[in-house]
């Protein structure tokens, strides 16, 4: 059969796209899955906020699928259900059919009010897609009440049968790195944590499984050869099994594959000898989910780490040269004044040098949204709303809108305002083996000021003078390519061409081939008048831009 897979698109325009850009892991895993049964899967990626629903018709019209797959993560659930509407009206027969987290917990609800929906998934959705899809490719059409995992219209009756059972070996899955190419990947499924705010629970049962070490990194090599560098590791909780992880990371090392990462964790489940073994194989960043300054925030939240765990965290992991990211929730029961300023002491304890900022959301299969239906007496009617989420403080009394507007603006500025402080404020530990990697941790660092997310940030201020300094603080540390061409371009952009001569120079003394520092020097030549000193430095790269333009 031929299986499009789609990711649909938003309501809501976002400050970083990168919160929902990315395709959700599970619909490569379902690819994968139907890709080795002999089906032709097709994906796409649909995300973007305002795509209109009817953008689908020409793939469909292309394609000329059997089944369209929806990917529903809650917030997409109106870009799911509007391109299933388009679907139907292009071909009625071609079935439709709901997956993921947020069909999963508004499965009744939505094959109720949208007959454009046919079938939905439930829970953990390989083999109940693959199973339906065969049963209904198959002369002989078993009955669909004996696979579980479906939701589905029975003449007026709506039928669920029931909740899959989860995948105990990982590993039978087949590796989605055959069929695509993706940058989020994860080792496991599931969280043992019970977070009021978070589907996990609810979806996985708090239950964790695991591939093992070699199908991971045997993932990571396969999209290295299709050009992927950086990956997000994805994973609830990435350093839940330490050996695991310390297998990982001495593989990568092992088989010599120079890629760099991201991970999440928690700041109980992290150490010294974890936080060596990541950084040694390319961990640059770990984000913790801190959540609120305050410990009866946390609490109430079930977010159940102590402060003296978090500032631990925090300076062992930039100690090591990982930059750490916190997450932080505003707007939760029982915030005020007072909890917004323990939140901001504590950043200026831990001084992260990356901040997110979420505003405390309801959506279902969350302990936060149960609790709101049983007091409140509403259904999961309330989704008929073209809305995204319903915003905590809609429904607490003691909260309005106004105020968790400014608690919000309160942490971004207050973060943006003293992120230059933090910069400069870390020290890293003195040892030998981590010189080159924390050159790269200074150097990373600058390029973010001038090149990267803070260069446009208005409330930064003196961003070239900072990288300036972090750029300098890597070479003290090893000779590193990005600090010599960040300094050179900082330079040029001063109009100091001496002082970019003086840095490009020492750095092509130790990468004399590389083409940035040697197009760089022959721009500063350039600006300094030494026309035949610039055309050498082009002519040795012919193809470039600066070589074809002299």
């Amino acid at each position: 059969m031929k299986i499009l897979l789609v990711y649909p698109s938003f309501l809501d325009n976002r400050t970083d796209e990168a919160d929902v850009s990315a395709v959700p892991m599970g619909l490569y895993s379902i690819g994968a899955l139907l890709s080795e049964h002999g089906h032709r899967v097709q994906l796409l990626n649909m995300y973007k906020p305002g795509i209109p629903s009817g953008d689908i018709c020409s793939f469909v019209n292309d394609i000329k699928p059997d089944i369209v797959g929806f990917s529903i993560v809650h917030a997409n659930r109106w870009g799911g259900i509007d391109m299933a509407e388009q679907v139907k009206k292009i071909d009625p027969t071609i079935i439709t059919v709901f997956g993921g987290v947020g069909a999963t917990f508004l499965w009744h609800h939505l094959l109720v009010h949208f007959p454009q929906i046919d079938y939905v998934v439930v829970g953990e959705g390989e083999y109940p897609f693959l199973n339906l899809i065969e049963a209904l490719g198959s002369d002989q059409k078993p009955a669909l009440s004996n696979i579980k995992g479906l939701a589905y219209r029975n003449g007026e009756a709506i039928v669920q049968t029931g909740t899959p059972d989860l995948i105990d070996d990982l590993d039978e899955l087949p590796d989605p790195a055959r069929y695509f190419s993706f940058q989020h990947v994860a080792i496991s499924r599931g969280c043992p944590q019970n977070c009021t705010f978070c589907g996990s629970p609810a979806f996985w049962g708090r239950r964790v499984r695991f591939h093992s070490a070699g199908y991971f990194v045997r993932q990571l090599q396969r999209l290295y050869a299709k050009g992927i560098r950086f990956f997000f590791v994805s994973d609830d909780t990435f350093t839940l099994k330490k050996a695991l992880v310390l297998s990982v990371c001495r593989s990568i090392i092992k088989e010599n594959l120079p890629i760099t990462w991201a991970a999440i964790s928690r700041v109980d489940l992290v150490d010294a000898e974890i936080l060596y073994w990541m950084r040694r194989a390319g961990c640059i960043q770990i984000s913790y989910g801190v959540e609120s300054g305050s410990g009866e925030i946390r609490k109430k939240l079930n977010k159940r780490i102590s402060e003296k765990r978090i500032l631990q965290a925090f300076a062992q992991t930039v100690r090591h040269g990982i930059m750490a990211r916190a997450y932080f929730i505003y707007g939760s029961p029982g915030e005020t004044d007072a909890t917004i300023q323990a939140s901001l002491d504590l950043i200026d304890e831990i001084k992260p040098l990356s901040a997110v900022f979420y505003m405390l959301t309801l959506f279902p299969g969350t302990a936060l949204y149960q609790d709101y239906l049983k007091r409140s007496g509403q259904t999961d009617d309330i989704w008929l709303q073209r809305t995204e989420d319903i915003p905590y403080f809609e429904i607490d009394p003691d909260l309005s809108r106004s105020a968790v507007m400014e608690f919000g603006q309160r942490l971004r500025d207050a973060f943006y305002e003293r992120l230059p402080e933090y910069a400069l404020a870390h020290t890293l530990m003195d040892d030998p083996d981590f010189a080159v990697g924390h050159a790269d941790f200074y150097s990373r660092l600058a390029m973010t000021f001038t090149h990267g997310d803070y260069a446009a940030h208005p409330q930064i201020k003196k961003k070239q003078e900072l990288a300036e300094q972090l750029y300098r603080k890597a070479l003290l540390w090893y000779p590193d390519h990005r600090a010599f061409l960040g300094l050179g371009m900082l330079y040029q952009q001063q109009q100091d061409s001496r002082a970019s001569l003086d840095i490009l120079s020492q750095g092509l003394s130790h990468f004399p081939d590389s083409e940035p520092l040697n197009l760089c020097l022959g721009t500063t030549y350039l600006n300094l008048g030494r026309i035949d000193q610039a055309r050498a430095c082009f002519a040795r790269f012919p193809d470039s831009p600066q070589a074809q333009h002299f």
